[in-house]
């Protein structure tokens, strides 16, 4: 199918794709993913769900894959409690998809070969350049280790498990009484008045006591510790190196040119002239037609085509031009102008046809000359082929050197600069690779990090790679010196330290200020005084609501959290900020506020979209408590 699809959705060339490591792509993790078989292939077996059972091998091969990338990213050893965790989430995986599977059985659901086709050709992993391509899609399997068959089957049963969720997604929705709800809370408003305590209005000028300092840093020590980092060596290979060194024969670019030979045709063009008496408010078809066979009677007595254009025709494009529409491909008559198209293509040079009736009116239509299509030759394509083909032939070559360097190091290659000097690399240095931030010139992608950071690289002072950074750079790793997390001497911190413990201190004094405040507040001190003794301005009460960006999100959030006051009775409430100091606030009433219909019906949407994305969580959890289930964990030892 996978063949069919592609002959019958595309006809795009496969201009330079190489498959560069390993698959990053749904297939890297397949077994853990896809669906489980629903026969006995072995003897063992990993699970029973509701009689049937999941083999052993499915689950064995599944995490196999898995295991050496969690490895990878523990460093090269698995905390046992971790790998029973992540045991056991691999085959309830694997239960879940069969208990969907049983179930979108037994309701009907099914997929045709027409959305499995679609489902297929949208699959981003089989495409090149946006486009769907049959030959990308049957190496991804093939690299992948899996046939079309396989792919097909259990791509049809997991949109025949999508079908399912969706329908339970789908199902969801918000009773009236719960949307009104909802759009007042949103909708509400509060009137609110406020004052903010800078930290800096309370900071001591009270030294901090040496003890403090050394209290903080022990109990904080995790902040300041130096990152890992290691001192690496590369080698680095580019495409643009192996690109100029590769040669492209005239023999490459005949036979290149031969497969794609149809993209080098050029269609016939036809330049033509016409004149439109259209059908508008002024003038029905009935006299539109009428007057269009009086232009052609005047056109057949020997008037000018241009001149009775410029007169009588309505197209303003054309009409200042004498009809014409200079020279165009048929491509370019669709839809609307179809038959006017089709009536020009079958005309003769120096032809009048017409009426023609399109959408838009009449047409009179004069053929002015052909230009017969032709195929560009190989020399006239060449500039356009060569850089396609030494492109293919450099990633080609570049997934060889890729190859024979790892068969080097596989056979314990002597040196890095020995495996640089046989293949053209460039040799580099990091000063300072750090874990979880990487390092300039080769970045931080996660590959590059589990290669430097591995057991192999750091205490067998292996080679690490070849490393692929993009599609186009391969790197060789070799560790000069690891170096583990340090806690910072005290003395380099303490500056650090001494700042943080003045900002809390200042930060608790404005609080226990705020706080007084509020007492004040409720024992009847109006705002304004109680503003005025701390030494602040505060603007007059008014109404916000829950998105107005005109105050502090902090304090907007405490707002809208606060318990609404009663008539005339105001709320009075002291709290921390988070960008430091504290907060005195009252919350003075509460209205309705505007709804808009537009931005509500948005949110109520997506929360109804939420709702549905639990329901279909809880069907299925739902489904696993109500199966009879046997699982054998021996599975993995």
């Amino acid at each position: 199918m996978l063949q069919k699809i592609g002959d019958t959705f595309t006809n795009q060339r496969w201009l330079a794709y190489i498959l560069f490591g390993a698959l990053s792509i749904i297939f890297a993790a397949w077994g853990a993913y896809g669906i489980a078989t629903l026969q006995f292939t072995s003897g063992d077996n990993a699970a029973k769900v509701n009689g049937v059972t999941i083999p052993y091998s499915e689950i064995r091969d599944a995490w196999m894959q898995q295991q050496s990338d969690w490895e990878q990213h523990y460093g090269g050893v698995m905390p046992d409690a971790v790998k029973t965790q992540l045991e056991n989430q691999l085959l309830e995986q694997y239960i879940r998809d069969t208990l969907l599977a049983q179930r979108t059985r037994k309701l009907g659901y099914r997929i045709n070969d027409l959305q499995l086709a679609e489902a297929i050709r949208q699959e981003p992993a089989f495409q090149l350049e946006g486009q769907y391509s049959a030959a990308v899609a049957k190496l991804r399997l093939e690299q992948a280790g899996i046939t079309e068959q396989a792919y097909e089957t259990d791509l049809r049963q997991s949109l025949r498990i999508g079908q399912l969720q969706a329908g339970i997604r789908d199902s969801d929705f918000l009773t009236p009484d719960e949307a009104k709800r909802i759009e007042a809370l949103q909708s509400e408003e509060r009137e609110v008045e406020f004052a903010q305590l800078p930290t800096a209005s309370y900071l001591s000028a009270k030294p901090v006591a040496d003890a403090s300092v050394k209290a903080y840093y022990e109990a904080h020590l995790a902040d300041f510790m130096t990152p890992e980092y290691a001192d690496v060596q590369y080698a680095e290979l580019d495409l643009s190196q192996v690109m100029a060194q590769t040669q492209v024969s005239d023999q490459d670019l005949q036979s290149y040119y031969d497969k794609h030979k149809a993209e080098y045709v050029v269609p016939e063009r036809r330049h033509a002239q016409h004149i439109l008496i259209a059908v508008n408010a002024h003038r029905d078809a009935a006299a539109a037609l009428k007057r269009a066979d009086e232009v052609l009677a005047k056109l057949k007595a020997g008037a000018s085509f241009a001149a009775l254009a410029k007169q009588y025709s309505d197209d303003p494009g054309s009409a200042a031009q004498g009809g014409d529409l200079g020279w165009t491909e048929r491509s370019a008559f669709t839809g609307p102008m179809e038959a006017f198209g089709k009536a020009l293509f079958t005309m003769k040079a120096g032809e009048v046809s017409g009426p023609v009736k399109t959408q838009y009116g009449y047409h009179i239509i004069k053929l002015d000359g052909v230009e017969p299509g032709k195929t560009r030759t190989l020399a006239q394509v060449r500039s356009q082929i060569e850089p396609i083909v030494r492109r293919t032939e450099a990633n080609d070559r570049f997934g060889d050197i890729q190859d024979q360097i790892q068969e080097q190091l596989d056979e314990g290659a002597p040196s890095l600069a020995g495996l640089a000097k046989t293949f053209g690399m460039k040799i580099g240095d990091v000063a300072k690779f750090i874990r979880g931030k990487g390092g300039a010139p080769l970045g931080d992608s996660q590959d590059l990090e589990n290669a430097v950071f591995s057991d192999s690289t750091l205490t067998d002072h292996h080679i690490a790679g070849p490393v692929l950074i993009g599609n186009d750079r391969m790197v060789l790793l070799a560790d000069i010196a690891h170096h583990m997390p340090a806690a910072k001497p005290l003395a380099e911190v303490r500056d650090t330290i001494v700042a943080a413990l003045e900002k809390a201190r200042g930060n608790k004094a404005a609080l226990a200020a705020a706080q007084a405040a509020v007492q004040r507040l409720e024992s009847g001190t109006s705002f304004a005084t109680v503003a005025h003794d701390l030494g602040v301005t505060v603007e007059p009460p008014r109404f916000v609501g829950r998105n107005d960006p005109s105050i502090p999100a902090t304090i907007r959030a405490q707002l809208f959290s606060s318990p609404q006051p009663a008539h005339g009775k105001a709320v009075y409430q002291a709290f921390p900020l988070s960008t430091g100091g504290a907060a005195v606030m009252a919350v003075m009433a509460v209205r309705p506020g505007p709804i808009d219909p537009a931005r509500m019906q948005t949110a109520l949407n997506e929360l109804a979209t939420a709702y549905g994305v639990q329901s279909a969580d809880d069907y299925i959890e739902q489904a696993r408590l109500d199966a009879k289930v046997k699982k054998n964990l021996q599975v993995f030892d």
